[in-house]
């Protein structure tokens, strides 16, 4: 199961990792979001360890959204030694993010 942040912990959780962190910001009502939501599980277990795979819900964690300047969901955010690195936005293949979460750990 892929841990949630919100805004509280987000600091702590995502900025000040050890290790990168891959960022899903979601919305409970977003089709897209649910679509790609087994992926981010999955991709939460595949990768334990090497990536740290969270979740932020964009309307219970509004400031770290706002922060971040996220004006579409899902968007993804890669943080490496708290600054981020990568982003994308939408729905996309499982291949796609692959790709990215292997960048991160490259």
């Amino acid at each position: 199961m892929t841990a949630h942040v919100t805004d509280a912990d987000f600091k702590k959780t995502v900025l000040e990792s050890k290790i990168p962190v891959f960022v899903d910001f979601y919305a409970e009502w977003c089709g897209p979001c649910k679509m790609m939501a087994p992926f981010i599980d999955e991709f939460a277990e595949k990768y334990d360890g090497k990536v740290l795979v969270v979740k932020l819900n964009v309307d219970e964690a509004m400031d770290s959204a706002q922060e971040y300047g996220i004006m579409s969901i899902p968007t993804f955010l890669s943080f490496k030694d708290g600054k981020v690195v990568d982003s994308i936005t939408g729905g996309m293949p499982k291949e796609t993010l692959q790709e990215k979460l292997d960048a991160l750990i490259a």
